[in-house]
């Protein structure tokens, strides 16, 4: 581990543990707004990577059809809020803190003020392990905060309740008491990046340019940080196995900003650094196929059907769901039995 990560990992610990029973004393019983009219919103999730916000987005839908009235700020961190909630008509205001915080210490400290200046009717965190979250949660100004600690009642569905984007909103429902109140059991909204009529037609067109035919298409994503990035040994035999097994399909990779193929660019190659784009042209395939990254919430969200490929992460944290999605784990499952869960998808 190398000395930055150390820092890190200790500076996490230390924050965690100081944190860890901000909030506990409003967990005695559950609030009802029955009767309340709830207006302004915060959702607190500052993580600046690209899957952690995609997968707030399942719980502003959820806020959006509970309080239909509701504006909604997001507290975030980094530069993609603009870009990946740009049409949610109920996003208000992005408070983002910057990535880099030393060297941008009076924005920093600007942001986290700003929750002082505004008042809110309902307060949120977006992940029940984040330090920061519970903290803001902790600092907002509100009556109601839910700091995402689980409620006694979904002790029942504990292993549904560690997906990330699932999670705040099963809370959600546990401790909230409202007008057509929603189970635990009923699904929770899909990721979706919303894209509109007029992206999915340019994303349609991109791919008609890249693979010059009407045959239909799957998506290969080969990168992924660290551990999780599958050998080319890995994905040079997939790929051959992809094509031997689906010769009336294409086969196009999406490259990612290091501009890498594990496959060595033997298929046709998509380039952007627009997420949007990338999203969009995911859209119009049958398929997308990748390792557990942020590209793979973006096709989720994109609602493709999504393959996630796991190795090393936690699958029932980050899985793809919705729109006939799956999670393998490449440890435990062979190749042909993952060439039959994507000839289910594609049927």
């Amino acid at each position: 581990m190398s000395s930055l990560k150390k820092i890190n990992f200790l500076r996490k610990k230390i924050t965690r543990s100081l944190t860890r029973n901000v909030g506990k004393s409003q967990l005695q019983e559950k609030i009802d707004l029955s009767n309340v009219t709830i207006k302004r919103i915060l959702i607190s999730r500052p993580n600046h990577r690209l899957g952690n916000l995609l997968m707030i987005t399942p719980l502003i839908q959820e806020l959006t059809e509970t309080f239909p009235q509701c504006q909604i700020d997001l507290f975030i961190k980094g530069n993609l809020g603009p870009v990946l909630f740009k049409n949610y008509s109920k996003v208000n205001h992005i408070i983002a803190l910057p990535r880099k915080p030393l060297k941008q210490l009076f924005q920093y400290q600007r942001a986290w003020l700003s929750l002082k200046t505004r008042t809110y009717d309902l307060v949120i965190n977006g992940d029940k392990i984040s330090s920061s979250g519970r903290l803001s949660v902790q600092l907002a100004r509100s009556r109601y905060k839910l700091f995402g600690d689980e409620s006694p009642d979904l002790e029942l569905h504990s292993e549904k309740n560690q997906h990330m984007a699932k999670a705040p909103i099963l809370n959600f429902r546990s401790f909230v008491t409202y007008q057509n109140s929603k189970t635990t059991n009923e699904p929770a909204p899909r990721l979706d990046l919303k894209l509109s009529p007029d992206e999915i037609l340019e994303g349609r067109k991109k791919l008609k340019d890249l693979v010059q035919n009407e045959e239909k298409t799957i998506c290969l994503f080969t990168f992924a940080t660290g551990e999780k990035c599958l050998s080319k040994e890995w994905w040079l035999n997939f790929h051959e196995r992809l094509r031997e097994e689906f010769p009336e399909y294409n086969i196009v990779e999406v490259l990612p900003m290091e501009n890498v193929s594990q496959i060595s660019f033997k298929a046709p190659t998509f380039y952007s650094r627009n997420l949007r784009e990338i999203g969009s042209l995911i859209k119009n395939t049958q398929i997308f196929i990748g390792a557990d990254s942020g590209i793979m919430h973006l096709a989720s969200a994109a609602q493709a059907p999504t393959i996630g490929l796991f190795s090393i992460s936690n699958e029932k944290r980050y899985y793809p769901y919705g729109n006939g999605s799956a999670a393998f784990n490449v440890q435990k499952s062979s190749l042909n039995e993952l060439l039959e869960i994507i000839k289910t998808i594609l049927r």
